[in-house]
């Protein structure tokens, strides 16, 4: 390609907007260009490098054995209803109506389609296993789209689904999803980490979230460096060490019950540690909600937050939200002083930190005074133990016992059991040997193609510019010609460019009548592998070469460029990026 013919836009200043490197570097390297927020056109170079993803993910995808196919984008809702997530999936569903008022979604996901496609066309236990993949564009209603491509309202996500007619079955399928994750990642060039994580509004169990390690993430990933545990944090489970559940308070004498004590316009955990001179660890905090409409107070440590995916998990909620502060004095209680002790008509739920804690201080539920000298066991009574915090810096590996490590991740993919969670809600079965019918059970494996762009950018960059790794770079070879008037360096140029071309490497020329400067600067921006430049050693035919990753600079001689780029590319000539 010769760049003079290229729409590359590049940008000299940061946009103001553009938060994370990848947004930024994306714009200026004239990669993407947003139409609305969330929602962004993709310009040659940056489709390039997406369809060098798709192909990587189709090659892996068909490896394992599955099978590509594409299904509507729009879907009709009674296929949502059916299954139960027209109203559980909430306001990301994008929603509409056609002209006769019949209502539609934007598909957010395609379990519901899929699975009514393989009820109409498989029937018997004789066509299972199978596995059946699409590469399309999705719809969700984020309420507030960030960092480009990693948080978008339509982007690219290559979705599969698995059918399996048992468990073992599922469980082969789950496995050859997920060591086809491991290789496409890793032909992606990210470092990455597989978690434990939740399945959020997709359902079912044993689900792993593929991490992308990256500062701009907004998944926190707890993980053992000493063995392979992993998980998202919505998910993670730590020991708290024994040092930090055995702390007293020493300057209060012992007592049969709690006492109560005057704490004057005390309504925060640090306010109250500071005035009683205690740590937070001595703090019984209680977080009154509702959970599916019925108020719960939730009882863990002052150092603690609470992990509302865990919360949800121990109630068997679907919804948990904050109680209002009229909502807490219908209990008795007033907020900023809401404790256990006395509350009548609520469900409680505790964290497991709280268990064993001694000359412990909870609200008093009257205003300004907090209880102190509470023991768990002899005070609250029969209460249920749950674990429902977020691992905290120094918890120990419930594995091994080492101290837990936390990282920022980006999700880049998700692999699911989903079970019989919709091939029983939408009539999706097989009959066995002697014609009974059985639900199919189910998994489901997503991968954030335009995201996993992205998360490449973020991991892979400079301050001068983008650094593509080799198997997802729009081109492998950026050959810069120094002054496009000299005839012997547009000869030389012409000559090197047939040669790599023919040799199977994809190559983009500058022929633009442009500065040296700004030709330098544009091509560390757009970040190729490897640089050729034909300069004032033209007429020796010897040209100037620059690995973009390390910046290693040397000469070579025209004969000899051919042979540097299989040596270097390790290739032989055969390159996917055409």
């Amino acid at each position: 390609m010769r760049q003079q013919r290229l729409l590359n836009p590049t940008l000299r200043d940061i946009p103001g907007d553009a938060e994370a490197a990848s947004h930024r570097l994306m714009l200026r390297a004239g990669l993407i260009r947003q139409l609305s927020s969330g929602i962004y056109s993709y310009l040659p170079l940056g489709l390039k490098a997406l369809h060098n993803i798709q192909q990587i993910v189709r090659e892996e995808m068909d490896a394992a054995g599955a099978q590509e196919m594409l299904m509507p984008a729009l879907h009709p809702s009674e296929l949502w209803k059916a299954s139960g997530r027209w109203d559980v999936y909430g306001p990301e569903l994008m929603r509409l109506e056609d002209r006769n008022g019949r209502e539609f979604a934007l598909g957010a996901t395609h379990e519901e389609v899929i699975t009514t496609i393989v009820k109409d066309e498989i029937h018997s236990y004789k066509k299972l296993p199978v596995t059946l993949y699409q590469i399309q564009t999705k719809y969700r209603d984020e309420r507030r789209p960030r960092f480009g491509l990693l948080r978008g309202r339509e982007f690219l996500m290559k979705d599969a689904y698995s059918f399996d007619r048992t468990e073992s079955g599922l469980d082969a399928s789950y496995q050859s999803m997920y060591n086809a994750y491991v290789n496409i990642f890793t032909r992606c060039g990210l470092e990455f980490r597989a978690v434990e994580a939740d399945s959020g509004a997709i359902g079912g169990t044993d689900t792993h979230e593929f991490m992308a390690l990256a500062d701009v993430g907004e998944d926190t990933i707890v993980h053992c460096t000493s063995c392979q545990y992993a998980a998202n944090i919505e998910k993670a489970i730590g020991t708290v060490p024994e040092h930090r559940i055995s702390m007293r308070v020493d300057t209060i004498l012992s007592a049969s019950q709690p006492v109560k004590v005057h704490t004057p316009q005390v309504t925060s955990i640090k306010q109250l540690s500071q005035f009683l001179q205690i740590d937070a660890n001595q703090i019984i905090k209680s977080v009154a909600l509702q959970a599916d409409g019925m108020p719960v107070i939730v009882l863990l440590r002052g150092d603690y937050e609470l992990n509302e995916v865990k919360l949800k998990q121990a109630l068997g909620a679907d919804e948990v939200s904050m109680l209002s502060e009229v909502d807490i004095e219908k209990l008795g209680s007033i907020a900023g002083f809401i404790g256990p002790i006395g509350l009548q008509n609520v469900r409680f739920i505790a964290d497991t930190s709280i268990k064993g804690l001694k000359d412990a201080i909870v609200g008093a539920n009257e205003p300004d005074f907090h209880l102190i000298q509470v023991e768990v066991e002899r005070d609250l009574g029969a209460i249920s133990f749950h674990d429902v915090r977020n691992v905290a810096q120094g918890d120990l590996c419930s594995n091994c016992g080492h101290e837990l490590s936390f990282a920022k991740g980006i999700e880049v993919g998700h692999v699911f059991k989903l079970g019989t969670k919709y091939s029983r809600s939408l009539g999706a079965s097989i009959s066995d040997e002697n014609g009974v019918f059985e639900p199919i059970i189910m998994g489901c494996y997503g991968i954030g193609v335009s995201r996993v762009l992205a998360a490449i950018i973020e991991q892979n960059y400079d301050e001068r510019g983008i650094v593509w790794p080799e198997s997802i770079t729009p081109f492998s070879i950026h050959l810069l010609t120094i002054h496009v008037q000299d005839e012997v360096q547009m000869k030389l140029s012409e000559e090197i460019y047939t040669t790599l071309i023919r040799a199977g490497y994809s190559v983009l020329w500058d022929d633009r009548d442009d500065r040296p400067g700004v030709k330098f600067n544009d091509s560390d921006l757009l970040g190729f592998p490897l640089r050729i430049t034909v300069g004032k050693k033209a007429s020796e035919r010897i040209v100037e070469c620059k690995e973009r990753r390390d910046g290693s600079q040397y000469e070579r001689s025209v004969e000899h460029i051919l042979t540097h780029c299989h040596s270097l590319f390790q290739t032989g000539g055969r390159s996917s990026h055409e």
